[in-house]
């Protein structure tokens, strides 16, 4: 089970330039997914959106890509006491690398019934699984970013012919 919000006008702001991100990875071509990183002190140090079709690599989610720079934004790979914006629920891979990142919190929008491995399909971030724990919640935005994601996925089926 997820947290609450621990300062609702600030998780919507972030949870904004997340959207803004997903935004413009649908304008790439892209599947429209973003995530912002927040540091408690230094503010956000890590933003991106879906990039796997541009950078032709697999890995290439927006959480997997805003790890990176935040990493680099401090020049270290513990992301302690972060907190981590997406307008999807995480896979498995990103909840691996959350895990990994040591980031403290994550706020996500729409829940994803095919790979979501927060609380859809795993529940990767059971208290007690590993040696770091996660906080979560999710449904931030959850209409628009499911929304945006609905929208994207039809224009492909009617543009290939797909019922």
């Amino acid at each position: 089970m997820g947290i609450s919000w621990l300062d609702e006008d600030s998780d919507r702001i972030h949870m904004q330039l997340a959207l803004e991100q997903a935004k413009a990875a649908e304008q790439d071509g892209e599947v429209p997914v973003g995530a912002v990183i927040v540091h408690p002190e230094k503010g956000v140090i890590g933003q991106a959106r879906n990039a796997k079709e541009t950078l032709r690599d697999p890995t290439a989610h927006a959480e997997i890509l805003a790890i990176g720079q935040a990493a680099e934004a401090i020049d270290g790979w513990r992301l302690d006491g972060t907190t981590l914006f997406c307008t999807l629920e995480p896979c498995p891979m990103c909840a691996g690398a959350i895990l990994q990142a040591r980031i403290a919190r994550v706020v996500f929008g729409a829940t994803d019934s095919r790979w979501g491995a927060v609380d859809t399909k795993l529940r990767i971030f059971e208290p007690g699984l590993f040696n770091h724990d996660v906080s979560w919640s999710g449904g931030l935005f959850g209409e628009e970013s499911g929304e945006l994601l609905r929208c994207f996925f039809q224009q492909r089926r009617d543009s290939s012919g797909k019922k």
